[in-house]
């Protein structure tokens, strides 16, 4: 079976450059042309790599890769026009693992694409979670909450932060390693505010918040998510 890109780019042009190239080495693409589209193309066909552009409308590609790094590691490579150090900087600190500007050589990008592909150990996206029997779940791609049956309603932030500890479960992260996932690491110094965000997480999806079973502290280190 075919390993399976997904190209996610506004440029049209771009996207059918890059899709004969791939097409011509065996490979299956997926296109899309806006960033919502790309990532339900994301969760519904479990690509082996992700071509992704950074300036698009709505939604830019640093959103996007760090909305599939709360799914999923399948390698993901910038393509861009932005090459400023500080651009770079920041998408691979979002979980981006590789970088190529505009103009581009066709031949490196085959072979970047070879080299990555190479070195994943396959694609693994959960579209969703479902814990302590169905009474807890989480859609990545609805970015929807369901506790007991019932929608909760999580500002971006929350919901950022509920992901990051769910795709994590039983394990404890820290204060600043939960910021830096959830949030991006322009937040960096917003480890202060974490305890007040975990209040209103747990305000919403916990039946007691004074005495959580989902989102549980560990004293001095972190958070973890208990659910099973």
């Amino acid at each position: 079976m075919p390993e399976k890109i997904l190209i996610i780019d506004d440029e049209e042009f771009t996207v059918n450059l890059i899709a004969h190239l791939l097409e011509k080495k065996g490979y299956e693409v997926i296109k899309a042309f806006r960033a919502e589209e790309g990532l339900r193309k994301a969760y519904r066909n479990h690509p082996d790599l992700v071509l992704l552009d950074i300036m698009m409308p709505e939604m830019d590609g640093f959103e996007v890769c760090r909305r599939l790094r709360e799914l999923s590691d399948v390698p993901i490579i910038f393509i861009t026009a932005k090459s400023e150090v500080k651009d770079v900087v920041k998408g691979l600190e979002l979980g981006a693992d590789d970088y190529i500007t505009k103009p581009f050589d066709n031949d490196e990008l085959v072979a970047r694409v070879r080299a990555h592909l190479r070195r994943s150990p396959g694609p693994s996206v959960s579209e969703e979670l479902v814990f302590n029997g169905g009474e807890f779940r989480v859609n990545f791609l609805n970015r929807e909450v369901r506790v007991r049956n019932k929608v909760v309603h999580l500002t971006p932030k929350e919901f950022n932060l509920l992901s990051v500890l769910v795709r994590n479960t039983g394990r404890v992260i820290t204060r600043t390693e939960l910021v830096r996932e959830a949030w991006g690491p322009g937040y960096a110094d917003a480890v202060d505010s974490l305890k007040l965000y975990i209040h209103y997480l747990r305000q919403k999806v916990e039946t007691d918040p004074d005495h959580p079973e989902y989102i549980l502290t560990s004293r001095g280190v972190g958070y973890r998510f208990a659910g099973r």
